[in-house]
């Protein structure tokens, strides 16, 4: 999902929506949960002191988590997963890992089966989502993470070396961050 936290608040209070925001903790004690893409244009970041935010975006807009909420939308969009695969992966309220390989015969390729997700989530809960199509979950989270917000990347057995060799170690999660 593309900055969920914050795309959720968006969705549900028009007044912040194309506005720099970020879901976390107080401005002086408290951490970044999740940055609008407006406040991600400011370099604020998920896991940055809120200080350093304002530091970066004067005019940053804050709202408390509402982890309850977070965890209904999320429900949602597991359920969508489910609708298409049995072989879904959660890693957090926000990501998953699905394997298509036994669904293929019933919803096409797995490039179609991304695109017809994407636009199940997006017509149910008006949220976009970015999906990483790979031969491996370590591939599909790289390419998941190329084409933010609301993007689509199919990484094949035989563009992966092309696709992966330009970019720095540190888009291989748990390396350089």
């Amino acid at each position: 999902m593309d900055a969920f936290y914050a795309s959720v608040e968006q969705r549900d209070d028009p007044a912040l929506r194309g506005k720099p925001l970020v879901v976390g903790g107080t401005q002086n004690r408290g951490v970044v949960a999740a940055a609008s893409y407006e406040a991600r244009r400011f370099g604020v970041r998920s896991a940055m002191p809120m200080r350093e935010a304002y530091r970066r975006c004067p005019d940053l807009l804050r709202v408390t988590p509402q982890m309850s909420h977070y965890q209904a939308v999320s429900s949602e969009i597991f359920t969508i997963f489910r609708e298409f695969t049995p072989f879904v992966e959660g890693l957090s309220l926000d990501e998953a890992f699905l394997d298509v390989t036994s669904s293929l015969s019933l919803f096409g390729d797995e490039v179609g089966i991304a695109q017809k997700i994407k636009r199940r989530i997006r017509a149910q809960t008006a949220l976009t989502a970015s999906v990483g199509v790979a031969p491996n979950k370590l591939v599909a989270k790289i390419a998941s993470d190329l084409n933010k917000p609301d993007g689509l990347c199919v990484v094949t057995r035989e563009n992966m070396q092309e696709t992966l060799d330009p970019l720095p170690a540190r888009v291989i999660p748990g390396i350089g961050r």
